[in-house]
């Protein structure tokens, strides 16, 4: 071994009683002390981990701490790997893994950020100043640990003990947060890579959920099982309902975690999963509110129904989001009526589903959260809003299918409303009620025949209104017609034709030409009367 190293350990003061006595003949132990080490007399790995450990933890200043994570990178990048590895008998590989453990744990302590003081803010960024070049630091000598454990082969057991710690030590530098830079950040992705690539994992998902063949070595089908199990070890003292809001970082290393996690791999952690996004979804501030709704989401879609059912775990899911349909908040609210969708076909048959019957159906959950949104969406005026509610009423409708009968007459109030209001610039709310006009149309044609006099009216008012709209893009208006003259035409088929004789009595004086050519596509005519009535009417209807 070069003296090279033996300068290294001199200038870290380090040296062990079994390199010291074995000198002792040579030389004094103050002689010793005072000259590098020759490399016959290196010391123990093991004993060297737990000195460079201690020196971590007592480091008094971020300059220390940095010359020391330096010194650190250096020996493993210098050492000779027999040496570094190095296990004595019996049990020597347990104790060289929990030394190797213990100086990584160290090393990531030197990274870790200061806890919040409460739940109601996060830190000012001032608190987190020195973290980015200290996590440079130990992103890099960890990289240096993990190519001098690539230049063997026999050395998948160490790797599985530290690869937990520097995943967790990755994910929370590799984010773009307060308390990284794009140093740092591109150190994290380095280590997060070198890990990779040292352990032989194709990505981020095969390293937490394993893959592959089973094998009889033991070392192997570690591999193959993944680290998730590990990784949530490490979170879990830090994700209890008093700690977790202290901790920035444990919300997003475990929701990345979970969301890299697929079925099947997903529901044999379902107990240890769970409580921590419904921590997050209860939360009253909006990210960790939507961060939380969108892990479970990703439960609903990767867990089998039956896992979800048993424990009554999909009603807890489904009381927890439910409640959420009463914020005010947009993305909040976008976020739950997407997982709801999904969460109800766990919970329940869709109503669209079920066989016909003579006895009356009983109401669902369906009809619930359909209902619920149906009252806020005739209230709401905020545009924004009113958007992501129309956006998501057809998923809705569809699921319905003819059991939408139970409320049309919401649904109608909440079609005549939308439609007189516009939403420059793409009209996300016209666009989507014409599509759950549509579709009720289609559903519950039998119960629409008497609702034609009102949504006759209002489709008419919209195409006229539509037509001298000049705020609104050709591709936009072109759109919006072709969509309402659909839903006339659906509407004509359910009253037999009785409603071109009504479309052809309308004052074409008072109409664009659009207008026109939309009425003689549906009423089969090309001519249409060209006298004037009152000026203040726009239209009228004969019947």
């Amino acid at each position: 071994m070069s003296m090279e190293l033996s300068s290294l350990l001199h200038d870290l003061h380090l040296s062990s009683s079994s390199s010291s006595s074995s000198s002792s003949s040579s030389s004094s132990s103050s002689s010793s002390l005072d000259k590098p080490l020759p490399s016959p007399y290196l010391p123990p790995i093991t004993e060297l981990l737990s000195q460079l450990q201690e020196k971590l933890i007592g480091a008094s200043s971020d300059s220390e701490t940095s010359a020391l994570i330096g010194h650190v990178e250096q020996l493993l990048k210098i050492a000779d790997p027999n040496w570094l590895f190095t296990a004595n008998q019996d049990d020597g590989w347990a104790e060289l893994q929990e030394a190797y453990s213990n100086l990584v744990s160290a090393l990531i302590g030197c990274a870790s950020l200061p806890l919040c003081e409460d739940d109601c803010s996060s830190l000012l960024a001032a608190a987190y100043q020195s973290v980015p070049n200290l996590a440079q630091a130990v992103c890099s000598a960890l990289t240096a640990l993990l190519g001098t454990l690539g230049n063997g082969g026999s050395r998948t057991g160490l790797l599985l003990v530290v690869a937990p710690h520097l995943c967790v030590l990755a994910v929370t530098h590799f984010q773009d947060q307060p308390w990284t830079s794009s140093s740092s950040r591109a150190g994290a992705r380095s280590l997060q890579e070198a890990l990779l690539r040292t352990g032989g994992w194709r990505d981020s998902p095969h390293l937490l959920m394993g893959g592959g063949s089973q094998t009889n070595e033991g070392e192997e089908e570690g591999k193959n099982r993944g680290i998730l199990g590990r990784i949530l070890d490490i979170l879990q003292p830090q994700l209890t309902k008093d700690l977790w809001h202290r901790y920035e970082a444990v919300k997003l290393v475990f929701a990345w975690t979970l969301l890299q996690v697929t079925r099947p791999s997903l529901s044999p952690h379902l107990s240890r999963l769970l409580p921590p996004s419904l921590l997050l979804t209860d939360h009253f501030r909006q990210e960790n509110c939507i961060l939380g709704v969108r892990c479970l989401h990703h439960i609903v879609l990767n867990t089998p129904a039956a896992d979800l059912r048993q424990f009554n775990r999909a009603e807890v899911l489904y009381q927890a989001l439910f409640k959420h349909l009463y914020s005010t908040d947009t993305a909040v609210l976008k976020s739950v009526l997407s997982c709801l969708l999904d969460l109800l076909v766990v919970l329940e048959k869709p109503p669209s589903s079920l066989a016909p019957s003579s006895s009356r159906r009983k109401p669902c959950r369906h009809d619930d959260v359909l209902r619920l949104v149906l009252t806020h969406m005739e209230a709401e005026h905020k545009l924004e809003r009113r958007r992501v509610y129309a956006s998501a009423l057809p998923l809705y409708i569809d699921r319905m299918g003819v059991a939408v009968c139970r409320h049309l007459r919401q649904v109608e109030r909440v079609v005549l409303g939308y439609l007189e209001i516009t939403d420059p610039p793409e009209e996300t709310s016209r666009l989507k009620i014409l599509e759950v006009l549509q579709k009720i149309t289609k559903a519950a044609w039998p119960r629409m025949a008497c609702r034609v006099a009102v949504l006759l009216r209002c489709l008419l008012k919209l195409l006229v209104a539509v037509s001298s709209d000049g705020q609104l893009s050709d591709s936009v208006r072109q759109k919006l017609m072709g969509e309402t003259s659909l839903c006339l035409k659906l509407m004509d088929s359910c009253c037999h034709g009785d409603l071109q004789p009504l479309l052809r009595q309308v004052d074409s004086s008072c109409c664009s030409s659009e207008v026109l050519g939309c009425l003689a596509t549906l009423t089969g005519t090309t001519e249409r009367c060209s006298s004037r009535t009152s000026e203040h009417n726009i239209f009228t209807l004969k019947t």
